[in-house]
């Protein structure tokens, strides 16, 4: 088993295992657990950079609107400055819930299931079992972690609200599942895949159903 030893945001006390909400039930075993990056979940999945690129933009074309309209120098800086400074209120926002929700956020799988534990005012735990998943693909990015996507089998699904920011983007009306900003995807992906197989691979044990006795019929006789 390999284990992300990295301290959360708090001592998770009343968990009996961390990230998982009870005890685990015999024959079931942690296989690896593992944090996001807060970086990757930055980049990503709240799209900060790309917010960077709107807001200066935006600051950029407030500038040269007034300086069109004959706005001295420091008006223009002060438009400009307005829109940026509008920008980084919601940004600020965000890049502190990234830092805590990559804080709080704990992945595990196990020989059975994928457990999310997410949240940064109430936290939850999500749990994926492997007999609902009908797929996983990753998706690996230029500063070594990756995403790690799970597809939920219908009639199954998730709480897009709920997960988020955790689910793949742009996939909101069957949200998938995703392990965001994961250190060594490939090494996660290979635990998950064997993991999957094994358990595809177990057999089905048949559980004998007892069957309802029998009304009697009326007789012939006893219907006289």
């Amino acid at each position: 088993m390999t284990k992300d030893t990295r301290p959360g945001f708090y001592e998770h006390d009343v968990e009996p295992i961390p990230g998982l909400p009870a005890p685990l039930p015999q024959g079931e075993a942690i296989l690896w657990q593992g944090r996001p990056g807060f970086s990757g979940l930055a980049r990503r999945a709240l799209h900060l950079r790309w917010m960077s690129v709107y807001f200066m933009l935006l600051a950029l074309w407030r500038g040269a609107a007034l300086a069109l309209d004959g706005a001295d120098g420091l008006e223009v800086a002060l438009g400009a400055g307005f829109i940026l400074l509008l920008g980084a209120v919601p940004m600020g926002l965000l890049t502190l819930y990234g830092w805590a929700s990559a804080r709080m956020t704990l992945y595990t799988i196990t020989t059975r299931r994928v457990v999310i534990r997410t949240g940064v005012a109430l936290p939850m735990n999500v749990n994926i079992p492997f007999a609902v998943i009908g797929s996983a693909s990753v998706a690996q990015h230029d500063d070594g972690t990756g995403d790690i996507a799970l597809a939920v089998m219908k009639p199954h699904r998730v709480s897009w609200m709920a997960l988020w920011p955790y689910t793949r983007s742009w996939h909101m009306s069957h949200p998938q599942p995703t392990l965001r900003a994961v250190a060594e995807p490939e090494k996660v992906a290979q635990v998950l895949g064997r993991a999957l197989a094994v358990a595809a691979s177990m057999p089905v044990r048949a559980v004998a159903q007892p069957v309802p006795d029998r009304v009697p019929q009326p007789t012939a006789a006893a219907a006289a």
